[in-house]
């Protein structure tokens, strides 16, 4: 099952059958043990509707009171484009090894204020020279620390800030619309498969600027592991999202610009789109 969101209705897709509910308490619904089997039951009372909805092609994100986190250098791809960003400071080696590391690198991303839907607009700084998307799977986790769904997530980066220094990274990871997350929230029955592939393209001008693809088993760190140490310490009340880590990063010369196109697409998922703006 796929829940979209768009102001406060709730569209559930079920396998094409398509049903709606206005929700008052967003974090409540989704933040729950057994989203799946709750959802199952619960729509049999909703309104059907037709899916015309889907040819909106923009939905708010699927967030409400919860924080967005994400895990760095969780792919090899990442390890690498993290170290080249960070040769002239200095800072290479410590990508090399938190790779390696029993521990993963976990950091604060976004509240739901700076975090934009599909078909919205995403920023770049305009004190930074080097901006990439980094398209990763964002896991839905309740409460409690249980994997509910998963949905798209683009979690945006300035690479010059970050290279200057890795003490950088809140600057290069955390300011307006720095974030996008959707279309939807994919609520399966059971994990999703490690066949699942991501995809990502970055179009300028109606011209392809970066097109590639990974299968989800290429990452090191298994999801129940992130979730470990995300809650060691920390509690969530409202549930959290989590995003993972990417793969696919475009080449050392490319910088977005204003009025690139991102789309990501996650099989079972959907299609992330974003266009590039600024502040």
């Amino acid at each position: 099952m796929k829940i979209y969101r768009i102001g406060a209705t709730a569209f559930v897709d079920n396998e094409g059958s398509y049903r709606k509910r206005e929700i008052v308490d967003w974090t409540t619904f989704i933040n729950r043990d057994g989203l799946h089997e709750f959802l199952k039951k619960e729509i049999v009372d909703w309104k059907e509707t037709d899916g015309s909805f889907l040819d909106l092609n923009r939905f708010d994100p699927p967030i409400d009171n919860q924080e967005i986190w994400a895990a760095g250098v969780t792919y090899e791809r990442s390890k690498t484009a993290r170290m080249d960003e960070a040769k002239e400071s200095g800072g290479s080696v410590f990508y090399d090894m938190v790779y390696d590391a029993e521990r993963p690198e976990l950091f604060f991303k976004a509240t739901a204020q700076r975090c934009v839907g599909s078909g919205d607009e995403v920023y770049i700084r305009k004190d930074s020279t080097w901006n990439v998307p980094e398209p990763e799977l964002t896991l839905l986790i309740n409460s409690q620390g249980s994997i509910e769904g998963y949905t798209i997530g683009n979690d945006m980066s300035s690479r010059s800030i970050e290279g200057e220094n890795p003490l950088y990274l809140p600057q290069a990871k955390v300011y307006e619309k720095c974030a996008a997350l959707g279309p939807c929230i994919y609520v399966p029955k059971s994990p999703i498969p490690t066949t699942t592939r991501i995809y990502i393209t970055i179009e300028r001008d109606g011209k392809t600027m970066f097109n590639e693809d990974v299968a989800i088993s290429k990452i090191k760190r298994d999801f129940g592991e992130l979730v470990s140490f995300l809650f060691r310490e920390c509690d969530f009340p409202q549930g959290v999202f989590l995003m993972t880590g990417t793969c696919l990063v475009p080449p050392d010369d490319f910088t977005l610009k204003v009025g690139d196109k991102i789309s990501i697409t996650i099989d079972g998922i959907g299609k992330l789109v974003n266009h590039v703006g600024k502040k």
